[in-house]
């Protein structure tokens, strides 16, 4: 599980990667709109899941500052390592 953790990671860490080139360097045409709506609905729907979480957890679960921001990059990839960690 845990190696499939780590590839899922990797996979989210080559996506912001393109997000961001998009962001500094905008890819031709329709694209370019595109990625920045998948940049928005990535950071929200990632920033909604750090905000349930650490309102469900925050007091329970003694986490770091970089786990936190973990769950903001990552997502639920981020979140089952810390169920891994914590919860089991």
């Amino acid at each position: 599980m845990k190696v499939l953790i780590l590839l899922a990671k990797a996979a989210i860490v080559f996506v912001w990667l393109v997000l961001i080139a998009n962001i500094v360097h905008p890819f031709p045409g329709v694209a370019a709109m595109a990625l920045y709506i998948m940049t928005g609905f990535l950071l929200v729907m990632h920033g909604l899941q750090m905000l349930i979480f650490l309102g469900a957890f925050g007091d329970k679960v003694a986490m770091s500052r970089w786990e936190k921001w973990s769950i903001l990059i990552f997502g639920i990839f981020a979140l089952l390592d810390i169920r891994r960690k914590y919860m089991v």
